[in-house]
C-alpha cells in the first residue's frame, strides 16, 4: 500500500463525523422485551452486545422523537464516561437498537470520511489517554461529544481511508477465523472429555465396552495424601482466586514470605480441584510444588489405575462436576466432600487405551495454544499497524 502522507490532514474528529450523545431514557422505561436498548456496560471492545434485559416496549417507541438514537448494523460506539470512557465498540447486530446516555454514537460524512476508517482511528490508547485526560472531574469522569470531537486524527483522502480500513478489515476478519477454529476445537475437546464420563464411555473408536472397566472415583485417584516431596521446602501459595474453568493453568500464586494461613500441600502435577461451588468448575494442574487453601482438593491418580495426565479431563467432565454440585452441602457456600466425590462411578479403560486418548487430548491442547498465540500476533500486528499509520 502506497500512502501520500505528505497530503494527509491533522483535524478533529468531529469536523469529519457526526457524533451524538445518547438519550436518557428512565429506568421505568426499560423492560424485558422489545427494542434493545444500548448501555455504557455493554460496549465491550472490539464489539458492542446486546443485553436482552435492557429494552424499550415497542409500543411506547417514538419513532419520530427518538429517530436519531436508532442504531443498525455497523455503528461505532463510544465510552463517555466511567472506568471505560474512551473506549470504541463496533454495533455488530442485525436488529435494531437504542443509544442510551453517557454511549457516543460516531457516523462519517459523505465524501469526507469513511466509517470504518474513523472507527481504527479511534481504537487506539491514544484516543481513550485523551478521553480521560479530558473527562470533566464529577462523581466519575464524563466526557462530552463536542470535547470527543476535538481529538485530532490524520485524514487522509477519503479513497486511502477505504484501502486503510480494508487493510485493518482483513486482520480483523483473519482474528475472527482463528477465534471461531479455537472455538470449534474447544467444544470438540468437551465433547470429547464429555464422553469419557458418559453412561457408555465413548472417545472416536478407542472405547468400548471390552476394553472399560466399572470402577470408582476413589479406585482411580486419592485425596489430600501426604507423599515423601511434601517434605520439600516450598516458596508459593494458590488460593480459589488462581483457578479459572476450563484451564487448566494456574492464574497465579502469592509467596510464602508474605504469609498465609494456608497449610495443604501439593506437589508438581497435582490436581487441584475448588471443592466450594463446585458449579464454578475450577481445575487446574499445579506447575510447582506449593500449598494452597483448604477448599482446594488436592487430587493425584493412582499408578497402574490412571494416568496422571488424564485425570484432570476426568475431573472437567461434566458429569464429574455435577456429581459434585449435588453433593454438595451449605446454602451461602455450598461445599462438596472427597468421599462422595470418591463414589462417583466410572467405567476407565486399560493404560495402553488412556495413553492414546491422552496422546489426542495433549494434541488438542497444543494447536489451541497455537492459535491462541496467532489470535495475539495478529492483535499486535494490527496495534503495531495502527501506531505506525495512523499515530
Amino acid at each position: 500500500m502506497k500512502l501520500r502522507k505528505d497530503i494527509w490532514e491533522t483535524i478533529g474528529i468531529g469536523k469529519v463525523s457526526l457524533i451524538t450523545s445518547g438519550y436518557a431514557f428512565k429506568s421505568s422505561q426499560f423492560k424485558d422485551t422489545g427494542i434493545p436498548v444500548i448501555k455504557i456496560k455493554d460496549i465491550k471492545p472490539p464489539i458492542a452486545t446486546i443485553s436482552n434485559s435492557d429494552c424499550i416496549d415497542e409500543i411506547d417507541f417514538d419513532t419520530k422523537k427518538l429517530a436519531k438514537y436508532i442504531l443498525k448494523k455497523g455503528d461505532v460506539l463510544i465510552a463517555m464516561t466511567g472506568a471505560t470512557i474512551g473506549k470504541v465498540g463496533k454495533y455488530a447486530h442485525d436488529e435494531i437498537a437504542l443509544l442510551n446516555q453517557r454511549v457516543a454514537k460516531i457516523e462519517e460524512v459523505k465524501n469526507l470520511s469513511d466509517i470504518e476508517f474513523l472507527f481504527h482511528s479511534i481504537s487506539t490508547d491514544k484516543f481513550v489517554k485523551y478521553s480521560l485526560g479530558r473527562g470533566a472531574s464529577t462523581a466519575q469522569q464524563n466526557i462530552s461529544a463536542e470535547v470527543l470531537g476535538q481529538f485530532e486524527i490524520l485524514l487522509p483522502p477519503l479513497e486511502e481511508q477505504k484501502q486503510i480500513a480494508a487493510l485493518f478489515q482483513s486482520i480483523e476478519t483473519a482474528m475472527e477465523q482463528v477465534d471461531g477454529q479455537e472455538k470449534n476445537l474447544k467444544a470438540l475437546q468437551k465433547n470429547l472429555v464429555n464422553g469419557l464420563l458418559s453412561n457408555e464411555p465413548e472417545f472416536g473408536n478407542l472405547l468400548n465396552s471390552k476394553n472399560c472397566t466399572p470402577t470408582t472415583f476413589g479406585e482411580i485417584a486419592e485425596c489430600d495424601k501426604k507423599y515423601p516431596e511434601h517434605e520439600k521446602e516450598v516458596e508459593r501459595f494458590v488460593g480459589l482466586e488462581w483457578i479459572e474453568a476450563d484451564n487448566f493453568q494456574l492464574q497465579g500464586f502469592g509467596l510464602v514470605a508474605n504469609g498465609t494461613t494456608f497449610s495443604k500441600r501439593f506437589a508438581k502435577g497435582d490436581v487441584l480441584f475448588g471443592k466450594r461451588r463446585a458449579y464454578l468448575k475450577k481445575v487446574a494442574v499445579a506447575d510447582f510444588d506449593g500449598i494452597c487453601s483448604g477448599d482446594i482438593l488436592v487430587i493425584r491418580a493412582k499408578a497402574k489405575k490412571m494416568l496422571q495426565g488424564l485425570l484432570p479431563y476426568y475431573i472437567s467432565a461434566d458429569a464429574f462436576i455435577q456429581h459434585a454440585v449435588s453433593t454438595s452441602a451449605g446454602s451461602l457456600s455450598p461445599r462438596t466432600k472427597w468421599k462422595d466425590l470418591a463414589e462417583l462411578e466410572v467405567s476407565v479403560p486399560d493404560l495402553r487405551t488412556q495413553e492414546k486418548i491422552l496422546e489426542v487430548l495433549q494434541q488438542l491442547e497444543t494447536t489451541i495454544a497455537l492459535l491462541k498465540q496467532q489470535k495475539t500476533t495478529l492483535k499486535d500486528l494490527k496495534q503495531k499497524l495502527l501506531n505506525e499509520i495512523l499515530g
